[in-house]
């Protein structure tokens, strides 16, 4: 495929030189409406339609960075037989089904890996399982095209994520075998030691801003318990000074489930907010935590996450998702996404097509509009412009939840000077 990448996330922003994704699948429709809460979503998606949505997202990053499939990762590593063993077992105890050990050990690499992610139909062998409603011995992982979650590059290493939701446990755990033994990456894996089951955290709600600097989210996905056992981790290095911003966020809508939907980084000045929940509320707390030499040094509320970035030297201008004047629209806009960009360099975002007023807010602060589609086709290029946003289509990919950063796991940025 490529060559191995030394896995290092220093910034939102830099350069991206390598990123891993993994596309919908049948995984997508293995869930019906009585099943959709379940699964973590509102509604169904229509695979075909969110597939041709996704395909411009995998075409603009396969044009500007190497792109790594987990499919084929996963299917790398499983030519191991004792990784394959350990990883079968280790997702038939997590499903509680020791059964199903023999009938996967049995399949190929591909097939097994695809049964990872889409699921295994119960074989209604017995009397139990022929009365049974469930339809499936391993449940399909219909969350994972929205790979952030499930791990947290940083500098030097993967931190392995604590998924709030047992439904997704199985994302963590095959990014987890992916990174130790597919072969492609130079990382060590971390995990938080805890049994804890508050400690929980997840990728949408981690931002890493700076070498020094860590934004998180504390909400349904992501805990204060998960956080502290972050903390110790940090503590444990001993080296230099660390400052982690926390913000609260509201419970529901489900729109708020992480930190990267109502606050993403733009560029070096720049960076997209949620006006209601960054600067209209007093009610969710901001924290700015700072750790010296394995000692936390200080706990103090500040007023919103720009002031204390600005007071670290990061000096951003908001840019307002749904633009400044409508609560209704930004509301909406935010609900789908308006608020995820990912960057491909500083100043060079993608996003969603949908959310017009954002993106008049984008251009009226000096960013170009591109489409996905003129990128594709060679009739635009970013790099001709000091900033630009390629839209994406959006109609179905939106309603699972998630924006671009969601659906992308950075691998590694080049470094940014500030």
């Amino acid at each position: 495929m490529h060559d191995n990448v030394n896995v290092d996330i220093r910034s939102e922003i830099g350069v991206l030189e390598a990123v891993m994704i993994h596309d919908p699948g049948p995984e997508v429709e293995n869930m019906t409406p009585g099943n959709a809460e379940r699964a973590l979503y509102s509604d169904i998606l229509n695979l075909s339609v969110a597939r041709k949505e996704y395909s411009e997202l995998e075409g603009i990053l396969g044009r500007f960075s190497q792109v790594y499939k987990v499919k084929d990762l996963l299917s790398g590593a499983l030519k191991d037989q004792g990784v394959k063993e350990k990883l079968v077992e280790r997702v038939c105890s997590t499903a509680g089904n020791y059964d199903l050990c023999d009938h996967l050990l049995q399949k190929s690499n591909e097939e097994l890996a695809g049964l990872f992610i889409e699921g295994v139909v119960t074989h209604k062998n017995t009397l139990t399982k022929y009365l049974s409603r469930e339809r499936y011995s391993l449940l399909p992982l219909h969350n994972f095209f929205f790979i952030r979650d499930a791990a947290i590059p940083m500098p030097g290493n993967v931190l392995i994520s604590k998924m709030a939701n047992k439904v997704r446990e199985r994302e963590s755990i095959i990014l987890q075998t992916i990174f130790d033994s597919s072969g492609f990456f130079d990382t060590k894996t971390l995990r938080i030691n805890s049994d804890e089951p508050r400690a929980t955290i997840e990728g949408g709600d981690v931002l890493i801003a700076r070498d020094d600097i860590i934004l998180t989210g504390i909400g349904t996905r992501t805990t204060s318990h998960g956080i502290d056992r972050v903390l110790d981790m940090i503590k444990s290095e001993k080296q230099g000074k660390m400052n982690i911003i926390v913000q609260e966020l509201p419970l529901s809508p489900e729109s708020f489930i992480h930190l990267d939907m109502v606050f993403t980084l733009l560029d070096t000045d720049l960076c997209m907010v949620y006006e209601p929940v960054i600067y209209r509320t007093s009610k969710f707390q901001t924290v700015h935590i700072i750790i010296d030499n394995g000692k936390v040094k200080s706990i103090s509320e500040v007023r919103n996450i720009p002031e204390v970035l600005k007071s670290l030297g990061m000096d951003l201008k908001p840019v307002y998702c749904g633009g400044r004047t409508d609560i209704w629209t930004q509301e909406r806009e935010q609900w789908h996404s308006g608020a995820n960009f990912l960057a491909l360099a500083p100043g060079k975002v993608i996003g969603y097509e949908r959310n017009t007023r954002t993106l008049d807010e984008l251009n009226n602060n000096g960013f170009e509009i591109l489409s996905a589609r003129d990128v594709l086709s060679g009739k635009s290029d970013p790099n001709d412009h000091k900033k630009a946003v390629i839209a994406l289509k959006g109609s179905e990919l939106p309603r699972g939840g998630g924006g671009a950063r969601c659906m992308t796991l950075p691998l590694k940025r080049k470094p940014v000077i500030w």
